[in-house]
Protein backbone atom coordinates (compact mmCIF):
# COMPACT_ATOMS: atom_id res chain seq x y z
CA UNK A 1 0.00 0.00 0.00
CA UNK A 2 1.47 3.41 -0.94
CA UNK A 3 2.51 5.83 1.78
CA UNK A 4 1.91 9.55 1.39
CA UNK A 5 4.06 11.93 3.40
CA UNK A 6 2.01 14.89 4.60
CA UNK A 7 3.76 18.27 4.41
CA UNK A 8 1.44 20.84 5.99
CA UNK A 9 2.19 24.49 5.28
CA UNK A 10 0.54 25.88 8.44
CA UNK A 11 3.02 24.39 10.92
CA UNK A 12 6.78 24.56 11.42
CA UNK A 13 8.48 22.88 8.44
CA UNK A 14 10.29 19.91 9.95
CA UNK A 15 10.43 17.89 6.73
CA UNK A 16 12.66 20.08 4.54
CA UNK A 17 15.00 20.56 7.51
CA UNK A 18 15.48 16.79 7.60
CA UNK A 19 13.96 16.35 11.06
CA UNK A 20 10.81 14.25 10.47
CA UNK A 21 7.44 14.15 8.71
CA UNK A 22 4.46 15.62 10.53
CA UNK A 23 2.28 12.79 9.26
CA UNK A 24 2.04 9.91 6.88
CA UNK A 25 -1.11 8.59 5.27
CA UNK A 26 -1.46 4.92 4.46
CA UNK A 27 -4.80 4.11 2.89
CA UNK A 28 -7.44 5.77 5.03
CA UNK A 29 -5.25 5.97 8.16
CA UNK A 30 -3.20 9.03 9.11
CA UNK A 31 -0.38 8.71 11.63
CA UNK A 32 0.58 12.08 13.12
CA UNK A 33 3.91 12.81 14.77
CA UNK A 34 3.90 14.35 18.22
CA UNK A 35 2.85 17.99 18.08
CA UNK A 36 4.19 20.52 20.55
CA UNK A 37 3.59 24.15 21.49
CA UNK A 38 5.56 25.68 18.64
CA UNK A 39 4.24 28.14 16.11
CA UNK A 40 4.79 28.13 12.34
CA UNK A 41 8.19 29.81 12.79
CA UNK A 42 9.28 27.16 15.32
CA UNK A 43 9.03 29.47 18.33
CA UNK A 44 7.74 27.99 21.58
CA UNK A 45 4.30 29.32 22.55
CA UNK A 46 3.38 29.64 26.22
CA UNK A 47 6.75 29.04 27.85
CA UNK A 48 6.05 27.65 31.30
CA UNK A 49 2.32 27.21 30.55
CA UNK A 50 1.29 23.64 29.73
CA UNK A 51 -2.28 24.70 28.94
CA UNK A 52 -1.13 27.21 26.30
CA UNK A 53 1.33 24.70 24.87
CA UNK A 54 -1.38 22.02 24.69
CA UNK A 55 -3.68 24.44 22.86
CA UNK A 56 -0.92 25.18 20.31
CA UNK A 57 -0.19 21.47 19.95
CA UNK A 58 -3.88 20.85 19.19
CA UNK A 59 -3.88 23.73 16.68
CA UNK A 60 -0.85 22.12 15.01
CA UNK A 61 -2.51 18.71 15.05
CA UNK A 62 -5.62 20.23 13.47
CA UNK A 63 -3.48 21.81 10.70
CA UNK A 64 -1.62 18.56 10.05
CA UNK A 65 -4.87 16.63 9.79
CA UNK A 66 -6.39 19.23 7.46
CA UNK A 67 -3.35 18.93 5.18
CA UNK A 68 -4.05 15.19 5.05
CA UNK A 69 -7.73 15.69 4.23
CA UNK A 70 -8.95 14.95 7.76
CA UNK A 71 -10.11 16.74 10.89
CA UNK A 72 -10.04 16.31 14.64
CA UNK A 73 -13.34 14.42 14.38
CA UNK A 74 -11.45 11.68 12.49
CA UNK A 75 -9.02 11.06 15.38
CA UNK A 76 -9.33 7.56 16.83
CA UNK A 77 -6.45 7.66 19.36
CA UNK A 78 -4.13 10.16 21.00
CA UNK A 79 -1.08 9.85 23.20
CA UNK A 80 -0.14 12.80 25.37
CA UNK A 81 3.23 13.25 27.03
CA UNK A 82 3.66 15.75 29.87
CA UNK A 83 6.69 16.53 32.01
CA UNK A 84 4.78 17.73 35.10
CA UNK A 85 2.05 15.63 36.70
CA UNK A 86 0.43 18.82 38.01
CA UNK A 87 -0.22 19.98 34.40
CA UNK A 88 -2.64 17.14 33.69
CA UNK A 89 -5.77 19.22 34.40
CA UNK A 90 -4.66 22.07 32.10
CA UNK A 91 -3.90 19.67 29.28
CA UNK A 92 -7.19 17.81 29.79
CA UNK A 93 -9.06 21.15 29.64
CA UNK A 94 -7.40 22.03 26.32
CA UNK A 95 -8.21 18.56 24.98
CA UNK A 96 -11.89 19.00 25.86
CA UNK A 97 -11.95 22.41 24.10
CA UNK A 98 -10.73 20.80 20.87
CA UNK A 99 -12.65 17.51 20.99
CA UNK A 100 -15.77 18.52 22.92
CA UNK A 101 -17.75 15.48 23.99
CA UNK A 102 -16.31 13.34 21.18
CA UNK A 103 -13.21 12.44 23.17
CA UNK A 104 -11.17 9.75 21.43
CA UNK A 105 -9.31 7.08 23.42
CA UNK A 106 -6.18 8.57 24.92
CA UNK A 107 -3.07 7.58 26.81
CA UNK A 108 -1.31 10.03 29.13
CA UNK A 109 2.36 9.47 29.88
CA UNK A 110 4.44 11.48 32.34
CA UNK A 111 8.03 11.74 31.15
CA UNK A 112 11.29 13.15 32.52
CA UNK A 113 11.61 15.51 29.56
CA UNK A 114 10.82 16.13 25.90
CA UNK A 115 13.00 17.19 22.96
CA UNK A 116 13.61 20.71 24.29
CA UNK A 117 13.59 21.81 27.95
CA UNK A 118 10.89 24.46 27.44
CA UNK A 119 8.47 21.95 25.86
CA UNK A 120 6.02 20.69 28.51
CA UNK A 121 3.50 18.80 26.35
CA UNK A 122 3.58 16.63 23.24
CA UNK A 123 0.52 15.07 21.59
CA UNK A 124 0.43 12.51 18.81
CA UNK A 125 -2.62 11.05 17.11
CA UNK A 126 -3.95 8.48 14.69
CA UNK A 127 -6.92 9.33 12.49
CA UNK A 128 -9.07 7.27 10.15
CA UNK A 129 -11.01 8.84 7.28
CA UNK A 130 -13.69 7.47 4.96
CA UNK A 131 -12.17 5.65 1.99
Amino acid sequence: MPKEIIKPDKVFDTFSRGFYSHAIRVGNTIYCAGQVGRDREGMTVGKGDAGAQAAQAFENLKAVLEAAGASLSDVVKTTTYIVNRDDHAKVREARRRYFGDALPPSTLIIVAGLAYPEILVEIDATAVVES
